[in-house]
Parts: structure tokens; sequence; C-alpha cells
């Protein structure tokens, strides 16, 4: 979708939730929030619908709500609370039904209300209150250098696919530990606002597992201050 698209998607999306005397709000989430960025090409719908009370099962389970609903390739219930669709074009919809009670159960940074029938901007404003700020970088590089201690052992066990997850945990904290992250999602947008780095982690990635573990450290080694720890991993 280009930007006039989405948009159009999104105005479709409210003017059908706004004919249903259920709905009681509409929180636009992410990119569709559009507060300090705008949505591109490859930017999903993400949402939340606030609804009264007893009437969530009946939108988690019927797509009609939707626009063009017939165009929905698959829709199903993630968690309790979510679900997502995919349209015949290839566009991604995620989206949570709460009632206003159930909001308190959330985590959101960027948002933007887009329907409030009674109390929904004071509740979202709550939540992101709430949601957890950037951990301390102490415990970021703890969680890192193990994560990567825990891969190498593994890759050297021969469990690769485990050994290349543990990877991928690493790599999320190395980017949490930098300027400007994401709290909910560190590994969003990281190429945009760290180019070199996530040029240097994609590198590394691509070899394997052990070479990857080793690539790694040597790049993590530059931020750590305590190489005590980086010492202790190289002599596995």
């Amino acid at each position: 979708m280009n930007l006039s698209e989405y948009r159009q998607f999104t105005d479709s999306l409210l003017a059908s939730l706004s004919r249903d005397p259920r709905v009681v709000g509409v929180v636009a989430l992410g990119s569709m929030a559009e507060q300090g960025r705008l949505p591109d090409q490859w930017s999903d719908h993400d949402f939340f619908v606030i609804v009264r009370p007893g009437e969530q099962a009946s939108f988690r389970a019927n797509r009609d709500w939707l626009p063009d609903a017939e165009s929905i390739a698959l829709f199903f219930q993630e968690t309790a609370h979510g679900c997502k669709a995919v349209y015949d074009s290839g566009h991604l919809i995620e989206f949570a039904i709460f009632d206003p009670d159930e909001i308190s159960l959330a985590r959101v940074n960027a948002y933007r209300v887009l329907l409030d029938r009674g109390g929904v901007a004071e509740r979202m404003a709550e939540v992101a209150a709430r949601t957890e700020p950037r951990s301390s970088d102490d415990w970021l590089i703890g969680q890192m250098l193990t994560s990567l201690l825990v891969a190498l052992l593994r890759a050297r066990r021969g469990e690769t696919m485990s050994a290349r997850s543990m990877l991928r945990s690493a790599v999320r904290h190395f980017a949490a530990l930098m300027p400007h992250s994401d709290n909910l999602d560190p590994l969003r947008r990281f190429e945009i606002s760290h180019p070199e780095l996530a040029a240097r982690v994609e590198r590394a990635m691509r070899l394997d597992a052990k070479a990857a573990a080793l690539g790694l450290l040597d790049l993590f080694a530059e931020r750590v201050p305590d190489q005590r720890a980086i010492a202790a991993i190289r002599r596995v």
C-alpha cells in the first residue's frame, strides 16, 4: 500500500466501527498511529478495538466489520484478545479486542485514539505510563553476553537451530542498548537508526552459528566495559 491507500484503509475501518453502537473506542498503534513516523509500503495496520463488555468474542470471531472482508485470505485468533488477518493483496492487520477494563492488560508506546465514546483516552494514557521503560544497561549487557555464551555452547554441541535462536536473543538485547531503541521491540527500524551497526550484525549472522557468535562477540566487546566477561566467553 502507498500512503494514500493506507490512510484510506484506516478511514474505512474507522467508518465501519463508528457505525456500530457496541464500539466504545478505536486506537491506532505503531505506524498506524503516525506518531513520529509515517506508514510506508511495508507497514501493517495495528490497532485496538474497545467494545462494550460481553461483545469481545463476537468481534474476534466475525470478520464482517473489517474493510473489504471478502478479500481476507487468512483470519485467526492469535491470543486471548488478539487476532490477525491477511488480505489477498498480502496486507497484514493485527488487532486486539478489549472491553474498557481490559485495556489495562495492554502495553503500548506510540498510539493515537481515533474514536472515544467514553474514557478510552484516559485509560490509554494510564497504560502508556505503566509500560515498562528501557531496561538497565547492566541487565541488557548481562542478558546479551549470557545469550551469546549459551549460543556458542549449543553450537559446539551441534544444536545449530537452538544456537541461532540464542544469537537472535543476544542481538535483540544489543539493539536495546543503543540510543533511540523501541522499548517494546528494539529491533524495529534499527537499520534506519544505526545503519553501520546493523550491517555488521547482519554480516555476522550470515555466518555459521559458531562463527556468528564470535563475530558478534567482537562487536559487543567494543561496547561492553567489563572485558573480563568478554575474555571468559572467548575461552569457550
